[in-house]
């Protein structure tokens, strides 16, 4: 079942950073979070590692320095999901997923200001970078949390809807007649 699951959401991963969308409105972060939480650390990171690479080989591989920003921000995503495996409710599971986009606006956008050449390096540059970033993050939030909420719901009500399949099994099986 995990092996089904983890291919599933490389795939998923992959074709949502190929396919057209919405900037920053993939469910890369969702599944880092997903991963860790139900797969493992490890599984979560050798997941998003490898919808990251694969992706990344087609769109093009960029700055060292950002991509390292990057794909470190998912594994944070993973760490925190880590904790989700002992709390997969609804609050920490948005806050993950919140606390997930937050750490990766930040990160990636202080390596663009650092290492890119858009922006001054000056604190006034730094901000700059943060402003323009703005509707990229509204973007990076609102996929977050929608594919956050997609994966863990739909996850959690198969199981919750195949443990009373198999209750009402258990029951007529042993029901008098």
């Amino acid at each position: 079942m995990s092996i089904i699951m983890a291919v599933f959401l490389v795939i998923l991963g992959i074709a949502s950073r190929l396919l057209p969308h919405a900037a920053n409105f993939t469910p890369v972060t969702a599944i880092a979070l997903f991963a860790s939480a139900y797969l493992g650390l490890r599984y979560s990171l050798v997941i998003f590692l490898a919808v990251m690479l694969v992706a990344d080989a087609f769109i093009g591989f960029y700055s060292w320095q950002i991509m390292l920003a990057v794909y470190g921000s998912f594994a944070l995503s993973s760490a925190i999901g880590f904790f989700l495996q002992k709390h997969k409710r609804a609050l920490p599971i948005f806050f993950g997923a919140l606390g997930s986009s937050l750490l990766f606006f930040l990160i990636t956008n202080w390596a663009v200001w650092q290492f890119g050449t858009l922006y001054s390096h000056t604190p006034a540059g730094l901000l700059e970078s943060y402003v323009m970033a703005l509707p990229f993050f509204k973007n990076s939030l609102a996929g977050d949390l929608f594919y956050s909420a997609v994966l863990f719901g739909v996850f959690e009500l198969s199981r919750y809807f195949a443990a009373r399949g198999a209750e009402k099994k258990a029951a007529a099986r042993y029901r008098p007649t």
